[in-house]
């Protein structure tokens, strides 16, 4: 008894420890794009390259999501995870001591690795280490985790006042801390090697075919995601916003989901996962495009923003349990991939389409655009129909 005792302390101290980790991935990901936004804005460089250049983060990431599966096999998780903080913390020393645009982009395509290596190597640490009984609500958790990170990283834009680097010498200190901690708590140990099944013929192709609506959340979430808090900042020094309210504003975007994603979650599971996202995408769309009539008045920036980010926050989770329900059992592995592949494919378009909407002088047009493609999303919703799979949607 006291040494299966000793066995669940050790899991729940790693699963605290792999928590830490990702808060830390979301920090560095919710001050770095919003603080260098500005930068580059004050720097005189066009909103499309300013757009173009919060873009390489996610294209990092998209490169190392090709070839997770197998550093993973190479180093094991703890190195993985290791290698992905060690490369964050060397960017992030490097950005005020080389304001560079083609240096910065370098240095983001690195952060974007790093960072997707740590969520790759994190998660499925988690999956194999939490019981079967317990996974849906600490992966909930996890992914809770990483909101509360992103959400508040946008804060350190309140430290340039203190100085240009502090945000970055702040972000380092709590980087080399996370890593400190991984490499000196957490146990090294490599994913087992065994015979999997074979692959279903065909399995991207099928999982379109059958759950391409459910699929198309995972999109639109990773546009919202990275254009918001890249755009939003260089959207707010346009229209008459100082640095402090920006940094005030942005973050109530992910307050919103943080707040809403567990009873949207128990809502679904009600009334059916597609009524839930067709009603979240109409609502936060019309959020989303009634943000540029807010003008500057902080208080009907708060609440627009809070539902916007509330109704589409849980996009990505939200989808993904749609598709469980209407995917066969092994298609959604694959149905995984893609979904990761649309997130990462919405977050490079989301900053360069709003910077370019801004640089042709339509600053609400970031805010329009978003929440028109919510809004379509809602709309062509009402007309979708699963064909097979396992859907229990209520009638």
């Amino acid at each position: 008894m006291s040494t299966q005792n000793d066995s669940n302390r050790g899991l729940s101290i790693h699963y605290l420890i792999l928590i830490i980790v990702i808060v830390g991935a979301g920090l560095s990901q919710g001050l770095l794009l919003p603080v260098l936004s500005i930068f580059l804005e004050q720097m005189g460089v066009s909103s499309s390259v300013n757009g173009l250049n919060a873009a390489a983060l996610y294209v990092g990431s998209f490169a190392m999501t090709l070839v997770a599966e197998r550093t993973l096999g190479a180093l094991g998780f703890k190195k993985l995870v290791s290698a992905g903080l060690v490369l964050v913390l060397v960017s992030v020393i490097l950005f005020p001591l080389v304001p560079s645009v083609k240096v910065w982009f370098v240095l983001r395509l690195l952060v974007g690795i790093g960072d997707s290596a740590v969520h790759y190597a994190a998660q499925l640490w988690v999956l194999m280490v939490t019981p079967a009984e317990y996974r849906g609500r600490n992966l909930s958790l996890y992914g809770m985790s990483y909101g509360l990170g992103f959400s508040f990283g946008p804060l350190g834009i309140q430290l340039l006042k203190y100085g240009n680097a502090v945000p970055f010498i702040v972000l380092a200190l709590l980087m080399l801390l996370v890593l400190v901690l991984v490499w000196a708590k957490l146990p090294d140990f490599r994913p087992e090697r065994t015979e999997g099944e074979a692959q279903p013929p065909r399995r991207f192709r099928r999982s379109y075919a059958l759950a391409w609506y459910a699929l198309l959340p995972a999109l639109l979430y990773g546009y919202m995601e990275a254009g918001i808090n890249s755009n939003f900042p260089v959207y707010g020094l346009r229209t008459g916003m100082g640095e402090s309210q920006i940094a005030f504003l942005l973050p109530f975007i992910g307050i919103g989901g943080l707040i809403l994603q567990l009873p949207l979650g128990m809502l679904s599971d009600r009334f059916g996962r597609k009524n839930v996202l067709i009603a979240c995408g109409l609502i936060g769309g019309a959020a989303f495009i009634a943000v540029p009539l807010a003008g500057t008045a902080t208080a009907w920036l708060v609440l627009l923003l809070c539902v916007a980010g509330g109704m589409v926050g849980s996009f990505f989770s939200l989808g993904l349990a749609y598709a469980a329900d209407i995917l066969p059992k092994a298609l959604l592995p694959a149905a995984n991939v893609v979904a990761s592949f649309h997130f990462n494919i919405g977050s490079i378009a989301g900053p360069n389409i709003g910077g370019i909407l801004m640089q042709y002088g339509w600053n609400g047009g970031v805010f329009v655009v978003m929440g028109l493609a919510f809004a379509l999303f809602g709309a062509v919703g009402t007309a979708f129909r699963t064909s097979g799979g396992r859907s229990q949607e209520p009638l």
